[in-house]
């Protein structure tokens, strides 16, 4: 008989998506860099997770070093500002892998873009291998093409190796009807549809990512990233954050 351990008989998803904005690296209030304790508290929330036997696939951001929308100024032009911000997230991929391995989770950094020095190149059959052997994949290098956000990268990847369902980790408590950092009276939208979501323009994700999402039936999970609890809620189907789906 096999012996199925006890935490992941209680998870609802057992394979998932993460999606880390690459503030989530930076210093709160700076949004630039690599902050070391930051770095390491999200690859302890990782662990946890790890620990439970849920297979999890990772889509790094890479706005703590460059993003275009911040950058139009800059007389970089939008294809290369994107390639720009391709790398970047390969710099962060690379930093957390460093940081989970330090707690002994076995981890592999699979990138859109070739750097084979440092990354694996992203092949589905060998990313579904590494999960099948209980290792943390960290997708990096966006979808490899410009004009697509992290977001959508996510969205992908999640389709194609079968994730349950893309958690969205962010820095509110999930999605609102108007912005929360400028209006005190947002109220936290529990539940949507993707219909909902796509015609109301929220920018919690960008419109793409909602759409693919959309058609491939999976489930969003947005939740507070500095609130493990709701993460691992999330996971457990628990009500936590905001949940968007296909209703009914």
């Amino acid at each position: 008989m096999i012996n199925i351990p006890i935490m992941l008989c209680i998870m609802k998803y057992k394979r998932i998506m993460l999606k880390l904005s690459g503030e989530t690296f930076s210093k709160e209030g700076k949004g630039q860099g690599i902050n070391q304790d930051r770095l390491h508290a999200v690859a302890g929330k990782v662990k946890k997770i790890h620990d439970t036997h849920v297979q999890i696939v990772i889509v790094v951001g890479g706005g703590n070093f460059w993003r275009y929308r911040d950058q139009q100024g800059s007389g970089i032009e939008r294809t290369t500002s994107d390639y720009m911000g391709m790398l970047a997230t390969i710099l962060n991929g690379v930093a957390l892998q460093a940081a989970l391995e330090s707690l002994q989770v076995d981890t592999r950094v699979l990138s859109a873009i070739q750097v084979p020095q440092v990354a694996e190149p992203f092949i589905r059959r060998r990313a579904l291998r590494h999960l099948e052997k209980g290792r943390v994949i960290i997708c990096a290098g966006g979808t490899g093409n410009p004009f697509f956000t992290t977001d959508s990268a996510a969205a992908l990847r999640a389709s194609e190796l079968n994730c349950d369902v893309l958690i969205k980790a962010t820095n509110v408590d999930g999605i609102y009807d108007k912005d929360p950092n400028k209006h005190e009276d947002a109220g936290l939208l529990s539940k949507l549809t993707y219909k909902e979501a796509i015609e109301k323009h929220l920018n919690i994700m960008d419109q793409s990512a909602f759409s693919l999402c959309q058609d491939q039936k999976l489930p969003i999970r947005v939740v507070n990233v500095e609130d493990t609890d709701a993460i691992m809620k999330a996971i457990r189907g628990e009500d936590a954050g905001t949940v968007v789906d296909g209703g009914g």
